[in-house]
C-alpha cells in the first residue's frame, strides 16, 4: 500500500466514522490513516468508538449532521470528503445539510457519497421502496443539481444487515437459513469490500469524479445455493427454510426492538427480495480495487461465532 507524504494532502472529512451497520466509515477512516493520509473523522457523540479513532491517528470531531454550523465547522480547511450515515429518519436532512454545505465551501476534490443499488430502479413516481430507499434517491437527484465532484457509491444489502445476521443466526439453532426470500436470488457484499472502494477512490479521487460504482458480492444466487457455499465452508449439512414474509418479519425482526424507520426499511428490503429486485450483478469491488469482492463462505470464515462455531 503506497503512503502519501506528510502534508502533501489536505485532511479529508469522514463522516458517520464511529460506524453502524459493517462501520464503513470507521473502517475508511482507519484505512486512510495506514496509507498516511490525514483524516478528519465526524462522529455524533464521544465514546470508545471516538477514542480508537483518535488512538489510529484520526483528528476527531463531535457534531451533528443536520446542522449547518456543525458541517461547516467539521469540513473547514478538508480537500475531500465522504458523505456516509446509517439509515435514520434524518438521514435526508442531514444528506442535503452535507450538500448544502459543501457546495457553499466550494473548495473540494470529491465528494463520495454513499448510496444504495435500489435506487438505480426507482424513478420519480417510485412508490414500492422504503422511506429510507426513497430519500436516498432523492439525495441522489440533489448532489446532482449541486455541480460538486460527486463519486456515488451503491452497495447492494449488505452481509452485515439484519436480515442475514438473523437468517445466519438461525443455522446454530435449526441448521438452516431461516428467511423469506422464496427462490428469488441476490449478492450481498461485504461491508470491508465497500469500505475498500471509498477508501481507494478518498485516495486518488480525480479517476473517479462523476463516476457511478454498483458494488455486490461475486455471484446472485438464491438461498438454497447460499446454504450449500455455508455448509461447505462450515463442513456440517446447511438447509434454507422459506418463511412466509408476515411471519419472518413478526417473529425474526420485530424482536430485534429496531427504531420504526429502520424496521420499516428492513422489512421493505425483505419484500423487494422475495419480488426479485435484489438479483443483481455488478464489478464495481474488483473495477475500482483490482480485486474481487468476498464471497458467502469468506464472510462464514471471518465471522464464526455468527455461525456457532
Amino acid at each position: 500500500m503506497k503512503r502519501a507524504p506528510e502534508g502533501s494532502v489536505l485532511p479529508i472529512l469522514v463522516t458517520g466514522a464511529a460506524g453502524s451497520i459493517g462501520a464503513v466509515g470507521r473502517s475508511v477512516a482507519e484505512g486512510l490513516r495506514q496509507r498516511g493520509l490525514p483524516v478528519r473523522a465526524m462522529v455524533h457523540r464521544e465514546d470508545e468508538r471516538a477514542q480508537a479513532l483518535r488512538a489510529s491517528g484520526c483528528e476527531v470531531v463531535v457534531g451533528d449532521l443536520t446542522r449547518t454550523g456543525d458541517v461547516a465547522d467539521a469540513l473547514a480547511g478538508c480537500g475531500r470528503m465522504y458523505f456516509g450515515m446509517g439509515v435514520s429518519a434524518r438521514y435526508l436532512e442531514a444528506a442535503v445539510t452535507a450538500a448544502a454545505v459543501a457546495r457553499e465551501y466550494g473548495r473540494l476534490e470529491v465528494f463520495v457519497n454513499m448510496s444504495q443499488l435500489t435506487v438505480s430502479q426507482m424513478d420519480l413516481t417510485s412508490a414500492s421502496e422504503s422511506v429510507q430507499q426513497r430519500q436516498q434517491w432523492l439525495v441522489e437527484q440533489v448532489l446532482d443539481w449541486s455541480g460538486l465532484p460527486v463519486v456515488r457509491i451503491r452497495p447492494t444489502v449488505f452481509m452485515e444487515n439484519p436480515l442475514f445476521r438473523v437468517g445466519f443466526a438461525s443455522i446454530a439453532k435449526t441448521g438452516s437459513i431461516r428467511l423469506p426470500f422464496g427462490r428469488a436470488k441476490t449478492s450481498p457484499v461485504a461491508a470491508r469490500d465497500v469500505a475498500a472502494v471509498v477508501e481507494e477512490i478518498l485516495a486518488d479521487p480525480a479517476p473517479h469524479i462523476g463516476r457511478t460504482y454498483e458494488l455486490t458480492g461475486p455471484c446472485s444466487q438464491d438461498i438454497a445455493a447460499m446454504a450449500a457455499e455455508v455448509s461447505a465452508a462450515l463442513g456440517r449439512p446447511v438447509g434454507y427454510t422459506d418463511v412466509p414474509l408476515r411471519e419472518w418479519i413478526d417473529d425474526c425482526l420485530r424482536p430485534l426492538g429496531l427504531p420504526e424507520h429502520t424496521f420499516q426499511h428492513i422489512s421493505t428490503m425483505a419484500r423487494l427480495h422475495a419480488e426479485g429486485r435484489y438479483d443483481r450483478k455488478a464489478d464495481g469491488v474488483e473495477q475500482v480495487t483490482g480485486r474481487p469482492p468476498a464471497g458467502v463462505a469468506d464472510y462464514v470464515r471471518e465471522n464464526p461465532g455468527l455461525f456457532g462455531l
